[in-house]
């Protein structure tokens, strides 16, 4: 597939100055165990994946010694030298993935497979959400997970497992990550603070420095691009710092696949491209994608930078599903295909080889665990080879060569996908949306004369309104900041329509909530409408309850407050299918807090469990009167 040479330029276009450089191509291996870190990543003669081989709806039920086998021929034939792993401890699968390797090699001295082994930390009481108090409008604190402490049980077990994997198989251990995804907040079930990371990593590396840990082996942690400070500011931490310094790399996740429905601006056809035919504009866009990538890689290496420090960085995690049957299939972001999985995937090859970086890509094979109710759901599909041994379009060339013959998957055959029939598999890949016609998932018709932080003084606040529009010539104003519509733990999906109506539709889970979140250091001012309202329209499915209102503070501080009113049935506020207008008194909403720091305008919660479920609203807004 032709690439765009933008892509392959990005090395020179975006001045990555941490990584870029000459890809040590010619490595000469002369340690006792095979060559080291240092010299496999970054190399492109050592591609790398994220690898699971769960079949099964539960981690519990781990693939075995056959299954890796299997799956190793299989990677091996692909061209992988290196896998990434995420437990030691909790499960059996690393475990028998090193015996397996090492039976491969002792039946074939040049068989060659690395790992960089994953280790799970998570904070103290993780996965405990808490207990909703309705009389205290608000989480009993004793339940809720406490992410200023690790769980020392659990991060002790996987960290000392790991050092005994490393130090058992030298010859395939060549890196330990520290964490996957533990410091990034929007894992509010289990993330800890960068210094229960910097703790572990600070252990392994005193192992190393006294010999009892191979000292060539790379100490990381695994995490989304922001918790490296490459985002928001807040990351931005000393405790940030001092971890970066004491890595011997930086894992950077990457994933333009979610933020084409959640943070679209990358995402879309462009209005000059819509005369285009659809496999030009499915690859111009799929092209930003890699950009949007590098620019995610680009902000961590700006921050490392700042801080005066150079450092490795590699792309830790990235990939695309090839199917969704929610916010990323036809009626989302349009994203999911093996079409658009195939270009992203050569694309992203593309420019790490170019960059010197390596890519652990997620990931090899499908697996369900992560979403075992929902089949067509997008996590089930980020594989390039299918449960059913279905290889997808990104494999087929390999496939065609004859790269799998022989090869078996549970003692089957692969095959490929839509049976070889590229035609039609063209046919059925989604158009990526006009950008003219997206819906929005981020408001930003702002007031930028206004300062976050002062209180606003006009009599309305609209936040979306189809005839309440401020001007020069009343009394109104937008918010100071941009609005992100955001579900929170992916319990629903939300989205606004260019007329600026909100539609939020419920998922499986035992609770929901959503919000429109201020985009800001802190929150929007508001006091001055302590004595006045909040305003908007509603309709929907009958049957759901939930409670509406604004937010001050911020959860993972500890001062989040909920303003809220209850809605739904056995309430006096019904929804129906019909707009009903509703003006709620904010001094009866208010919990207790002074609306300096509104930082939810809008959010609903809900503590029932309710699937599929939808409703609407519109002309939003505050009134002082």
């Amino acid at each position: 597939m032709t690439t765009f040479p933008k892509v392959l330029m990005l090395c020179l276009s975006l001045s990555l100055l941490v990584a870029c450089g000459t890809p040590n191509n010619d490595i000469e291996v002369t340690g006792p165990h095979g060559p080291t870190a240092a010299e496999i990543l970054g190399n492109p003669d050592y591609p790398a994946f994220s690898y699971g081989g769960y079949r099964g709806k539960s981690r519990d039920l781990a693939p075995t010694h056959e299954q890796l086998t299997e799956d190793l021929k299989i990677l091996s034939a692909m061209g992988i030298k290196v896998l990434r792993t995420y437990n030691t401890s909790q499960y059996p699968q690393v475990a028998r993935l090193l015996a397996a390797i090492r039976a491969l090699k002792d039946q074939d001295p040049e068989f060659e497979m690395y790992l960089m082994i994953g280790t799970w930390i998570e904070a103290h009481n993780a996965w405990k959400t808490g207990v909703w108090n309705e009389e205290k409008n608000a989480w009993d604190g004793d339940t809720l997970t406490d992410h200023y402490r690790g769980n020392i049980e659990n991060n002790t077990n996987e960290i000392n497992t790991a050092v005994a994997m490393a130090n058992q198989y030298p010859d395939i251990v060549k890196a330990i990550a520290v964490g996957n995804e533990a410091m990034v907040q929007w894992a509010v079930n289990y993330f800890v603070y960068p210094n229960t990371i910097l703790k572990w990593v600070n252990h392994l590396q005193s192992l190393k420095a006294s010999g009892e840990l191979n000292p060539d082996i790379w100490i990381t942690s695994s995490d989304n691009y922001e918790s490296w400070g490459g985002g928001a500011k807040f990351y931005q931490t000393e405790d940030l710092a001092a971890l970066i310094k004491a890595v011997d790399f930086v894992s950077v996740h990457t994933y333009p696949f979610h933020d084409s429905f959640y943070n679209q601006d990358f995402w879309g056809v462009l209005a000059d491209e819509e005369h285009l035919s659809k496999q030009q504009m499915t690859e111009a866009a799929m092209a930003r994608a890699v950009d949007y990538a590098a620019s995610q890689y680009q902000g961590v290496a700006d921050y490392i930078q700042s801080l005066g420090l150079e450092k490795p960085i590699h792309i830790g995690e990235t990939g695309w599903a090839s199917s969704d049957s929610a916010a990323y299939g036809a009626e989302g972001s349009q994203a999911a295909d093996e079409y658009k999985e195939k270009l992203f995937y050569n694309y992203m090859r593309d420019w790490t080889d170019a960059a010197g970086m390596s890519l652990f890509y997620f990931e090899a094979f499908d697996e369900q665990w992560k979403e075992p109710a929902d089949a067509g759901g997008s996590e089930n599909h980020f594989g390039l080879i299918k449960l059913n041994n279905e290889v997808k379009y990104a494999l087929w060339d390999l496939f065609d060569s004859g790269g799998f013959d022989g090869l078996t998957r549970d003692g089957r055959p692969l095959v490929k996908s839509y049976g070889g029939d590229e035609e039609k598999l063209l046919a059925e890949a989604l158009n990526p949306p006009f950008k003219s016609r997206m819906a929005i998932r981020k408001i930003t018709t702002v007031n930028s004369a206004m300062t976050t932080g002062e209180a606003v003084t006009t009599d309305r606040y609209i936040v979306a309104h189809e005839s309440l529009q401020p001007s020069a010539d009343n009394n109104m104003t937008y918010p100071s900041a941009p609005l992100k519509l955001i579900p929170w733990e992916g319990t629903v999906s939300i989205e606004m329509s260019p007329q600026g109506v909100v539609s939020v539709v419920t998922r499986a889970s035992d609770w929901w909530g959503t919000s429109l979140e201020f985009q800001a250091e802190v929150g929007e001012n508001l006091e001055n409408f302590k004595s006045g309202y909040l305003h908007f329209d509603v309709r929907g499915d009958a049957e759901v309850g939930f409670n509406i209102g604004f937010q001050t503070g911020r959860y993972l501080d500890g001062d989040q407050v909920n303003n809220f009113a209850a809605f739904g049935p056995d309430t006096d506020n019904p929804v129906t299918q019909q707009w009903a207008s509703y003006k709620l008194s904010i001094a009866e909403l208010n919990a207790g807090t002074d609306l300096k720091d509104v930082t939810g305008v809008l959010s609903l919660l809900s503590q029932h469990r309710a699937e599929n479920k939808k409703l609407y609203l519109k002309n939003i807004y505050f009134s002082r009167d």
